[in-house]
């Protein structure tokens, strides 16, 4: 039962600015921040700073304990787990794997908020797999975590569409917002047991691999639907590619924002079918390219990038 004289004692498990949310929802409904873990320090910028992870970084700007031990293996890193004595501890992208002793420290165990509905899409990149798959609706699954890849019991879900408009940065700020509110609802019906885990399906599930290189380069010979897909599933990072000759040999593009056209044309794909950046696919439809970047630049709205680029109809993308 939720204790009555004092807030849970809670560690904050978590790296990336999608995580940043939960802790500041979790600080502000009283919860007690043991300690913060976070991946280490990386190199980073021209002069290859050591850098602290958004999360290390606000955790230490509000005075809270930080830990970013390279791995949870050793016996040593699980007993100073251990010896915070925590009610639960709550994960968010943190990035390394939670041995068994770990999981199993906290008396309510580890909570963990992931970008998707399980059993679809376990793993690294849910929010970027789930636009390239061209899936309608999303959400924050607070998941119980155990020793299998985001296999354990959901104890609570919130959804949302995913809209012809959203990237992955849009999608991504939206799903930290609802894993914001999420995180400390569930936390409070795991320990008064107002909430039960529950199992997830057997059925229906996907891995959301790393995105790689070869995720990136676009392949126009692909239905205009999948292009327009792979192009917001990648934006604003790392960026979808594509090749074109503007005057003095092959260009990389940087594509990070396309629309679906209503133009059937059976040109070869990659052709540009107007002078508006509408691009011929494999299917015989088209998708129109509305941001670009090009090499040393900044992303530019279509309109700007062409008043300095302009790329004629025939052109050929590669």
């Amino acid at each position: 039962m939720l204790r009555m004289t004092q807030p849970l004692r809670i560690a904050f498990m978590g790296s990336p600015s999608i995580a940043l949310g939960v802790l500041e929802a979790l600080i502000a409904a009283g919860y007690e921040i043991a300690c913060v873990y976070s991946q280490p320090p990386r190199p980073a910028g021209r002069g290859q700073k050591l850098t602290p992870t958004p999360v290390h970084a606000f955790a230490e700007a509000r005075g809270l304990d930080v830990r970013t031990p390279k791995s949870l293996k050793k016996a040593e890193e699980q007993a100073a787990f251990a010896a915070l004595n925590l009610d639960a501890a709550v994960v968010v992208a943190y990035g390394l794997i939670l041995p068994q002793p770990i999981l199993d420290a906290p008396r309510l165990g580890c909570l963990n908020m992931h970008a998707s509905i399980l059993p679809r899409w376990r793993g690294a990149a849910p929010i970027q797999r789930a636009i390239m798959a061209g899936d309608t609706e999303t959400g924050v699954d607070a998941m119980m975590m155990e020793a299998g890849l985001d296999t354990g019991p959901v104890l609570a879900s919130v959804r949302t569409p995913i809209t012809p408009e959203d990237t992955a940065g849009t999608l991504h700020d939206r799903l930290a917002r609802l894993a914001a509110e999420l995180a400390p609802r569930a936390l409070a019906g795991l320990a008064d047991d107002s909430l039960k885990p529950v199992p997830q399906i057997e059925g229906g599930m996907t891995y959301a691999a790393k995105i790689t290189a070869d995720d990136q380069r676009i392949d126009w010979s692909k239905p205009a639907a999948e292009v327009d897909c792979r192009i917001r599933g990648l934006a604003p990072a790392p960026g979808a590619w594509c090749e074109a000759d503007l005057g003095q040999g092959p260009v990389r593009l940087k594509l990070l924002f396309s629309e679906l056209t209503n133009l059937w044309n059976p040109a070869p794909p990659g052709t540009l079918l107007d002078d508006q950046l509408a691009v011929a696919c494999g299917d015989g439809r088209a998708i129109r390219l509305l941001k670009l970047q090009k090499p040393g630049g900044k992303p530019l709205d279509a309109r700007d990038f062409l008043a300095g680029t302009p790329l004629a109809a025939g052109t050929r993308l590669t």
